[in-house]
């Protein structure tokens, strides 16, 4: 089969979608022989030679049987809801350009990065007889809405009814979790028979539980220590605010370290107010590349994923299948019916604390603290849920729904 692929975010881009997407197309290729191009943007993460602004709005290049249309977009830091707009927009004009250079694909496929680039796909899968799939990585406009560094109701207006138009004219869509199905059948009005749900994953082969005692920890003195952990994106809808305020409550905790992980547009305001608030039980850490996740991720005792309350369906943490693999115990403070928080109670890998409540989600760390039996025990629980989430059953089930849509596409 020939399928295209349409979102910025792909490899060598640090995002979480880009990485994903870049193992299933990667995976289709070598795996069932497919054809896969994706109309991918520029990596914010990129060198700096690669950085430089080019004339040509497309380049082309291979990256492991992956043929890549790149859109040549602006290459702005998002921290301001500006500098995301000029690359999401540069990004739609360039990969306009891109898709009249694809072929004749049998299934295209959007993701919601930017959220209007279905429409460029479902336009490109009609020119060209092909069938669309439309990837609910995020649901917008709640997530853009629930951000708090965007509030523009004209915007999200348009934004809403490009969602509910892309969902009404998809052969079939695809939801990362139930909580996130039940949302876009009831609330957005998605044909049930065409929505499937098909989680992200974690790669249980690459990702396996290790010793806490490696080169991660005894470069950065934690070996002796207990390691509660947030890995990932420290951005606007983790609501990592309630971690900083749950450090305060744990000082007493002599072995305690709360290690935020990443980088994101809110990690230097916690960084200040950690420092404002003199938690030296609060350590922050740059993005680790994929391969040191091994050593990192066996430095935690205990995880965090966290969600701002109100927010769960609409955004599926991806973090928690790693997690899984890892075989560590994790704390969902997010709502009672979002995905993490719904594996933490059915696999008994975790425990749920309210989104927003830092006095509970002190308690679920005390109690893994002060309770090791108990964190081994989850951990066993978690390494054994995540195959259920590995890499291989995802892939399989893309290729499966892609397979079952080759057939002539029915009339816009």
């Amino acid at each position: 089969m020939n399928l295209c692929f349409f979102n910025r975010s792909y490899w060598p881009d640090q995002a979480a979608t880009g990485q994903l997407l870049t193992e299933l197309s990667e995976d289709l290729v070598a795996r069932f022989g497919h054809q896969v191009t994706v109309v991918a943007g520029r990596a914010l993460n990129a060198a700096r030679a690669d950085r430089e602004w080019r004339l040509s709005p497309v380049t082309r290049e291979q990256h492991r049987g992956v043929t890549i249309h790149r859109a040549n977009g602006t290459l702005f830091r998002p921290s301001q809801i500006g500098a995301r707009i000029a690359n999401y927009a540069s990004y739609f004009t360039s990969a306009g350009v891109a898709s009249l250079g694809i072929g004749r694909p049998d299934v295209v496929i959007s993701l919601t990065d930017p959220p209007i680039v279905g429409l460029l796909a479902l336009f490109t899968a009609r020119r060209t007889g092909a069938r669309f799939v439309f990837l609910c990585e995020d649901i917008f406009p709640e997530v853009a809405s629930l951000v708090e560094d965007f509030e523009n109701s004209a915007l999200n207006a348009a934004l809403d009814r490009v969602n509910r138009y892309l969902l009404r004219h998809a052969d079939a869509v695809v939801a990362l979790g139930d909580r996130m199905r039940r949302r876009l059948v009831e609330e957005k009005g998605a044909d049930p028979s065409r929505v499937r749900v098909i989680h992200n994953w974690a790669d249980c082969e690459a990702i396996v539980p290790g010793p806490k005692d490696n080169c991660f920890t005894r470069a950065n003195g934690l070996t002796n220590r207990f390691v509660v952990m947030h890995s990932g994106n420290v951005g606007l809808s983790q609501n990592l605010d309630v971690l900083i305020d749950a450090a305060g409550r744990l000082r007493s905790l002599d072995r305690l370290t709360i290690a935020i992980v990443g980088d994101g547009s809110k990690r230097a305001a916690l960084q200040q107010m950690a420092e404002a608030r003199g938690l030296d039980n609060v350590r922050f850490f740059p993005y680790q590349p994929k391969e040191m996740l091994h050593d990192s991720f066996s430095a935690a005792d205990v995880f965090i994923v966290s969600l701002k309350a109100g927010i769960e369906g609409y955004i599926v943490p991806s973090k928690v299948y790693g997690i899984l693999a890892a075989g560590r115990p994790f704390v969902a403070a997010t709502d009672p019916t979002a995905e993490p928080a719904v594996i933490a109670r059915e696999s008994g890998a975790g425990l749920v604390a309210d989104a927003g409540d830092a006095e509970a989600l002190a308690d679920a760390i005390v109690a893994l603290y002060q309770n090791p039996e108990l964190a081994k025990e989850m951990g066993m629980r978690a390494r054994q849920a995540a195959h259920q989430f590995d890499r291989k059953v995802a892939i399989q089930a893309y290729h499966d729904l892609f397979t079952g849509l080759a057939r002539p596409a029915r009339p816009a």
